[in-house]
């Protein structure tokens, strides 16, 4: 007889990310009993993404949130802006967005999990379980139907039986590969190194941006002490820069940004510079019975445009939608899991046609150059004469293929 502990819950959320938090506290909002594992224990960790756009700041304006998310240290960014072979050029204009604030925010990824793990916890319905990994699914013995998972923590392992399991344990998921559900991986021809600069909070340069030079592509965010440095290379090349030195690398760094040359010094070991290999990659089918999979765990974005963690979120607003009735009155089928492949499966193969775009036609030429072209690509060019054409992809960014808004009600729910 099995003696492993169990706990029961109508929803088990794997991964405390941007679409695991979110959904866990809009069903426990609308009166669904949810468990979110996450595995590690606390949210402070580097992440790619710091970018929250237009389209989440509606959501938290749905919710009623948005005043006081705003109250977080932050930073508003209101064009898209880059350093293009030592011209300045403004590529996206959000000021013209049709949202509550046409502005993205830059704000630590750690303090947004934050801000909604704790408007979650106040909810008597939710529990986040940190420091427990989701290990596989559990599986009904006669039908095969997922009912539950797995959990392994630091003082031992207990299941959580639910009436639906949701991974949005991003692109490296245990529970995809546990529930025998596959993954299809889409060219990416780029890698990224991932590092910080010390930065002078009396340089008057505070601007967040990207500096693109013959062989390089450099972006930076202002975290206040410090510029996060996202140094963009072949895929498959950290070896031949390694080989090179630190010294050669730290030369590449200046020669693209020069004003990260004071603190470049601090990068005296490449323990310090983290390689993200860059996944585009999507399901074919994102659930089966009792489970589904949502964010990077169902569709790998690129960091190209930053959007991954928005279109997590609008997985997890679209899930809240057409799932919260039917878990509260017991009636969840397969079906109303495929709808909400349905609904966002589109959107994310729309974003990915353009990243992998954007990647074939414009980063890779630049990183394969040696010299600067004669003339800004057309592109470009059409966008520095035109104004107008810049709300173009400060839509694609900003707001995305088929946004989001939030059906459900809130719930009073006694414990």
């Amino acid at each position: 007889m099995d003696a492993t502990p169990s706990l029961r819950t109508e929803c088990c959320i794997a991964g405390g990310g941007p679409a695991g938090l979110m959904l866990g506290f809009l069903l426990a909002r609308a009166g669904v009993d949810v468990i979110v594992l996450e595995k590690h224990l606390d949210f402070l960790r580097d992440f790619r993404g710091d970018t929250i756009h237009p389209s989440t700041l509606t959501v938290l304006d749905d919710l009623g949130l948005l005043e006081d998310f705003l109250k977080l240290p932050h930073d508003e960014v209101t064009e898209l802006v880059g350093d293009v072979y030592g011209e300045s050029v403004t590529i996206a204009d959000f000021t013209h967005l049709d949202a509550p604030r046409p502005f993205m925010v830059l704000v630590p990824q750690w303090d947004f999990l934050d801000f909604i793990a704790d408007r979650a916890r106040a909810l008597p319905n939710f529990s986040l379980r940190l420091g427990a990994k989701a290990l596989g699914v559990i599986e009904r013995p006669d039908d095969g139907a997922v009912i539950g998972v797995n959990v392994q923590t630091a003082e031992g392992g207990f299941a959580v039986h639910a009436d639906l399991v949701v991974a949005a344990d991003g692109r490296h998921t245990t529970l995809r590969g546990s529930a025998g559900l596959a993954s299809e991986d889409l060219a990416a021809p780029i890698d990224v190194l991932w590092f910080r600069v010390p930065r002078d909070r009396a340089d008057p340069r505070s601007q967040t941006g990207g500096s693109i030079r013959p062989g390089a592509l450099l972006v930076t965010l202002n975290r206040g002490d410090y510029w996060q440095c996202a140094y963009v290379i072949p895929k498959g090349s950290l070896a031949a820069l390694q080989a090179a030195g630190l010294d050669a690398f730290r030369d590449r760094v200046g020669a693209v940004a020069p004003f990260l040359v004071p603190g470049s010094s601090t990068l005296t070991d490449w323990d310090q510079i983290k390689l993200l290999s860059v996944q585009i990659s999507r399901m074919p089918r994102w659930w089966r019975d009792g489970l589904l999979c949502i964010g990077d765990a169902a569709h790998a974005m690129s960091p190209v445009g930053g959007v991954g963690i928005n279109l997590a979120i609008q997985d997890a607003v679209a899930a809240s939608n057409l799932l919260t009735e039917p878990l509260r009155e017991k009636r969840l089928t397969p079906e109303h899991l495929e709808a909400v492949q349905r609904r966002r499966d589109w959107p994310a193969r729309v974003t990915q046609r353009a990243q992998i775009a954007i990647q074939n036609e414009v980063l890779a030429p630049v990183l394969a150059g040696t010299a600067a072209p004669a003339e800004l690509p057309l592109p470009v060019r059409l966008l520095q004469r035109f104004a107008v054409l810049r709300r173009l992809p400060a839509r694609l960014v900003g707001i995305g293929v088929r946004p989001e808004r939030v059906e459900t009600r809130a719930v009073s729910r006694q414990p």
